[in-house]
């Protein structure tokens, strides 16, 4: 789906960021009037609009919320948070940018201050992984509205004593993947759980967000040994949360958005404390999302080979004409810690389903793409591949305006999509009539 821009991978971030207004991650007026202003294929450019267009709703939230019209400041921060994310997203060709750090920092903080004003129970939460923390959001379906600010929690008897609603409701855990935070999650699909019942738990690992913004930690490929001690969190939440959620052990769900399909598809192969798996979208191997798109040219058969100066010459050429090339491997050498395009393929070749798809147990939902240009062809192999009892496949096509790689012009439908099989998978009946 082709918006404003000629460039694809301008107008699929573009689009990505107007996906979210349907959840209030954004307003379509103001994405298009930063859009408007940006030169084409222009890094820097994309940076000032964006960033400018975020400090200007940033500010309307400050107003907003000094004046005590809290929703308008809540609805207002959620937009400034996504636009501080998107301006950010080209500035990694130099890890090193200050402005990396600092935009971040302003769409997380953002982010926070739009949270305070929920009307639910949020909680910002540190998750224990191998002598450091993980961040996270553990989110409440329960609309805690008796708990006005500034209350104590531990005088809340009323709630604490009645974990009826609690118990019987499932947990969904949501994490990203190659480029995403964990603020935009919500805007993708929490907003879409709660509507339907779901406690949620979002979390950053190694490559994501803070976890390689400010611990530098990168990217790896056993994914089980991230998600295995956030799984451990949410069944001892009693140690972290305050007050307490009751979770049924047996109605955990995992959720991974992107290159989390791998991710999530790998945990669920070791973790069988994950009762239902949704991949949005199917990623077999991360390999041959690096090199698809030179397949039957004339550099194919140097990514064949083993030179290591060849291929990084080959790259490094490819990178100064092809946008999308030019930001996938800056942003991979960084999240991968790789120092050349070569260091990053053969890192890469690690994150595969072979020889694992077949310990997958758990159902499993597989969302594909018809127009995908990230992992093509790839979520139908892990469905084909897939031996467990219960999986479904599902083609989003280019006549449901969702064809784009995790169907962001179209969340509402994704979102329909997954909660429907999830319901079924857990006969959740909460938002049922």
């Amino acid at each position: 789906m082709k918006l404003v821009f000629n460039d694809p991978t301008f107008s699929f971030q573009l689009l990505r960021v107007i996906g979210s207004s349907y959840y209030g991650g954004a307003d379509i007026g103001e994405c298009l009037s930063s859009a408007y202003r940006i030169k084409e294929a222009d890094f820097e450019s994309w940076y000032t609009e964006w960033n400018n267009t975020a400090m200007r709703v940033n500010k309307y939230a400050d107003n907003c919320l000094s004046l005590h019209h809290t929703q308008s400041a809540q609805q207002a921060y959620l937009r400034a948070s996504n636009y501080f994310r998107t301006a950010e997203f080209f500035l990694h060709e130099n890890p090193a940018d200050s402005r990396i750090i600092k935009t971040w920092e302003n769409s997380v903080n953002s982010f926070m201050n739009a949270a305070k004003l929920f009307p639910f129970y949020f909680e910002p939460v540190e998750i224990p992984y191998e002598g450091t923390t993980l961040p996270g959001y553990f989110y409440s379906a329960s609309t805690l509205s008796q708990f006005a600010k500034g209350k104590d929690y531990d005088n809340q008897m009323s709630y604490k004593n009645d974990n009826s609603y609690n118990n019987t409701k499932p947990t969904l855990i949501v994490h990203t993947g190659f480029d995403g935070t964990q603020e935009e999650l919500y805007s993708q699909c929490i907003v879409a759980a709660l509507q339907r019942g779901y406690n949620c738990l979002t979390f950053e690992g190694p490559e994501q967000g803070r976890v390689i913004h400010k611990q530098q930690i990168p990217f790896r490929y056993d994914w089980e040994k991230v998600v295995t001690p956030v799984v451990d969190f949410i069944l001892t939440n009693e140690k972290y949360l305050k007050p307490p959620i009751s979770v049924n052990p047996n109605r955990i769900g995992l959720l991974g958005i992107s290159l989390g399909g791998y991710l999530a598809a790998r945990t669920s192969a070791y973790e069988k404390r994950i009762a239902a798996c949704i991949l949005d979208d199917g990623v077999f191997n991360v390999y041959d999302s690096f090199v698809w798109g030179y397949r039957n040219s004339p550099i194919e058969r140097i990514f064949e080979g083993t030179n290591a100066d060849l291929i990084n010459t080959a790259m490094e050429v490819t990178m100064g004409f092809n946008i999308s090339a030019r930001w996938a491997y800056a942003h991979g050498m960084w999240v991968f810690d790789a120092e050349t395009p070569f260091d990053l393929l053969q890192k890469s070749k690690k994150f595969t389903l072979e020889n694992v798809i077949d310990k997958i147990q758990c159902p499993t939902l597989v969302m594909d793409a018809q127009c995908d240009n990230s992992f093509p062809a790839q979520p139908k192999k892990v469905y084909d591949n897939l031996t467990c009892k219960e999986k479904r496949y599902e083609l989003f096509t280019e006549q449901e305006g969702a064809e784009d790689h995790c169907h962001i012009a179209a969340l509402s439908l994704a979102n329909q999509r997954i909660f429907d099989w999830l319901d079924d998978i857990f006969d959740n009946k909460y938002h049922r009539i």
